[in-house]
């Protein structure tokens, strides 16, 4: 069963939450602070974090920062009546699968962190390694080699080449990318750096002999690479 940490300090918004939540078949544990959501925060203790943003002991952005540097693969939604769009940017800089302002729908809400267990079952435990015995991939390590040749790869190209490997075979949309990119200092990635950035993947790890990327006009790109 899913646990999910439902971070808000409305005591009344806090007990609705965890009642809907536990009735669509997931068990909550509340905290109503930065402090008490940190005790109850342990390694694979929670499939999902819902977080509000203004806490009575600081700020729910410090609490997202905190948990992506212990647990970076746990799934964060933020909840919250902060609706500008700075603060929006700054959410997602952080690493939150979503951001959901307030008023909402619990129907919609419900929806969102489905989409996001899912997408956090789909990345577990992603290989650190892809080979084909010409071209060799390390994310763990951040190495790359193309025959005899190491390869200098940015952060964002190892994330861009492990989604592409990850996804070996299919189509995956310039916009699914667009969504999961960020760069190295944090920003959003735009549909031309993104062109850009494919395309300087491929003159560092194609030749004439190997093609591993290719474009479906009008779509995405698909990772034609085979694993030996």
């Amino acid at each position: 069963m899913n646990r999910i940490l439902v971070v808000e300090d409305d005591l009344t918004l806090c007990a609705g939450l965890c009642f809907e939540l536990d009735s669509a078949g997931y068990l909550t544990v509340a905290a109503y602070s930065c402090r008490k959501a940190c005790q109850l925060l342990e390694p694979d203790s929670f499939s999902l974090a819902l977080l509000d943003v203004n806490l009575p002991d600081g700020s729910g952005f410090d609490l997202c920062r905190k948990i992506k540097e212990t647990q970076p693969e746990l799934p964060v939604i933020f909840l919250t009546a902060n609706d500008l769009e700075q603060d929006i940017v700054q959410g997602f800089d952080l690493g939150a699968e979503d951001y959901v302002t307030k008023p909402f729908h619990m129907s919609v809400l419900l929806k969102r962190i489905q989409v996001a267990l899912r997408r956090g079952r789909k990345e577990e435990r992603p290989s650190d390694r892809w080979s084909d015995g010409y071209l060799s991939l390390d994310f763990d390590g951040l190495t790359a080699n193309r025959g005899q040749e190491k390869l200098a790869i940015t952060p964002n190209e190892y994330k861009l080449l492990r989604i592409l490997t990850q996804n070996a075979g299919n189509i995956l949309t310039r916009q699914l990318l667009l969504e999961r990119l960020w760069d190295s200092g944090g920003n959003f990635i735009d549909d031309h750096t993104l062109t850009v950035t494919m395309n300087r993947l491929r003159a560092k790890i194609e030749d004439e002999r190997h093609t591993y990327i290719q474009t479906v006009r009008g779509m995405g790109y698909i990772w034609k690479g085979v694993r030996a």
